[in-house]
C-alpha cells in the first residue's frame, strides 16, 4: 500500500471510550502458551545453569556440554532449593544439595543413597525449550501446544544486506505499556530533544482477532534530522508526508518496520522485533528482548564505522522510552486503576486485543 493511498477512515466517531468499554488491560497477564525468549544463547555456557523467570514462575535453563539445551522448574522436588545451584553432569542435573539427579525432560532419575528397589519419586516440570536469533526461547504454558506453535518468524535476520544488534533489558512496567508505546507514534514530542519536531499522521489500521497494525508517515514540522536518524532511515528533511511506517502487535509480539518514501514493495530501512517477557507474578515488571535490524548501506563496511553512532542514537530513544513507561507504571500502582482517558481509537482496540488475548492475574497474595 502506498503513503498516499488510504482504504477508509478509521473509527474517527470513536473518541473517548465509554467507562464501561475500559479493557481491564492492566490485570491481564500474558498468555503463557507462546515461545518467549528468556535468555540470550551466549549467555548460557557448555556445563552451566541459568535461572530465569516468566511471570514469577522460576525455570533452570541448561546447556549439557553436547547437545541442546532444555528448561525444567527451578527446584529439586527433594527440599524445593534451586536446581540452578546445581552440576550438570553430562546430559543431566544434578541438585547441589543431596545430588537428585534429572533427566532434560524432568523426570527424576537418579538419588545415591536410596535402595535401588526402591522406586524414584516423581520429579519436577519440563519445559519446551529451543534456540532461535540468538536467544533461547521457552514454551511456559500448555506443553502440548508447544509443537504446533511456531517460533516468531524473522524474515531479514541473518539477511546480508543487515546489520543487527540485540535489545536486552529489565523494565518496570506492565507489558500492555510497552505496546502502547510503540504502536502510538502521538508520542514522537518525547524524542524532541534527539529528533526535532515531528508530525505523525495515521494512514490505516488493520486489525484481527490476535493482532493490529497501524501505518504511518511523518514530517518535520521543527528542528533538523539528528546524525543518528539519518544513518538509519537516510535523509528525511522533508515537511512532506513521504515515508512509511508500519508498527504490527501480532500478539504477543511487536514489530516495527520503516520504509523511505514509503516503498514498502522492498526490505524496510529499519526492522525491529520485540517482545516484553513479565518477570514478576503481577507483572509489573518485564524483560524486554529485541532486535533492530538496519539495512547497510551500498558502500560494504561503512555500516560497521557509523554503528557507534546508530547505537547511541537509538540508546538515546529507548532510555526515554524507558522513563515514560515506568512512570505510567509508577502511576498506576499509586492511583490503583487505569485512570487513563485514552481518546486515540488505535490504543484503545490494542488494550482491547491485549485483554481478549491475556489471560487473568493471580490475585494478589496468592
Amino acid at each position: 500500500m502506498s503513503v498516499h493511498q488510504t482504504k477508509r477512515p478509521w473509527r474517527q466517531y470513536r473518541d473517548v471510550t465509554p467507562a464501561s468499554d475500559i479493557p481491564a488491560t492492566r490485570t491481564t497477564g500474558l498468555d503463557p502458551s507462546f515461545w518467549y525468549p528468556v535468555a540470550r544463547s551466549r549467555d548460557l555456557k557448555p556445563g552451566k545453569t541459568i535461572a530465569v523467570k516468566f511471570a514469577g514462575t522460576e525455570i533452570v535453563l541448561v546447556r549439557p556440554q553436547t547437545g541442546k539445551p532444555y528448561a525444567l522448574e527451578d527446584r529439586c522436588a527433594h527440599r524445593q532449593v534451586p536446581l540452578s545451584m546445581g552440576v550438570v553432569k553430562d546430559e543431566r542435573l544434578q541438585c547441589g544439595y543431596h545430588c537428585w539427579t534429572y533427566d532434560r525432560t524432568g523426570a527424576c532419575v537418579s538419588i545415591p543413597y536410596l535402595n535401588r528397589d526402591r522406586t524414584l519419586p516423581n520429579g519436577v516440570r519440563g519445559y519446551a525449550c529451543r534456540e532461535a536469533y540468538g536467544f533461547v526461547f521457552v514454551f511456559p504454558g500448555d506443553q502440548e501446544l508447544a509443537g504446533v506453535t511456531a517460533v516468531p518468524e524473522l524474515p531479514y535476520y541473518g539477511d546480508p544486506r543487515f546489520k543487527f544488534r540485540v535489545l536486552d533489558r529489565e523494565i518496570a512496567c506492565h507489558y500492555s505499556f510497552m505496546h502502547e508505546n510503540l504502536m502510538d507514534m502521538n508520542h514522537q514530542f518525547l524524542h524532541r530533544s534527539l529528533m526535532g519536531r515531528i508530525g505523525a499522521k495515521l494512514l490505516d489500521v488493520r486489525e484481527g482477532e490476535d493482532w493490529l497494525e497501524a501505518d504511518y508517515s511523518f514530517a518535520r514540522t521543527e528542528g533538523k534530522q539528528s546524525l543518528g536518524e539519518r544513518l538509519i532511515i537516510g535523509s528525511s528533511n522533508s515537511d512532506k508526508y513521504a515515508d512509511l511506517m508500519t508498527i504490527r502487535t501480532g500478539y504477543p509480539y511487536q514489530t516495527l518496520r520503516y520504509w523511505t518514501d514509503g516503498q514498502n514493495e522492498q526490505p524496510p530501512a529499519l526492522d525491529l522485533w520485540n517482545v516484553y517477557v513479565p518477570t514478576d507474578r503481577a507483572q509489573h515488571r518485564n524483560h524486554t528482548y529485541g532486535l533492530i535490524m538496519v539495512q547497510k548501506p551500498p558502500i560494504p563496511g561503512v555500516i560497521h564505522l557509523l554503528w557507534p553512532v546508530i547505537t547511541l542514537f537509538t540508546e538515546g530513544i529507548f532510555r526515554q522510552d524507558r522513563a515514560i513507561v515506568e512512570a505510567e507504571q509508577r502511576a498506576y500502582e499509586t492511583q490503583g486503576a487505569d485512570l487513563n482517558n485514552e481518546v486515540f481509537a488505535v490504543i484503545q482496540s490494542l488494550k482491547a486485543l491485549l485483554a481478549r488475548r491475556g489471560v487473568p492475574l493471580p490475585p494478589t497474595g496468592c
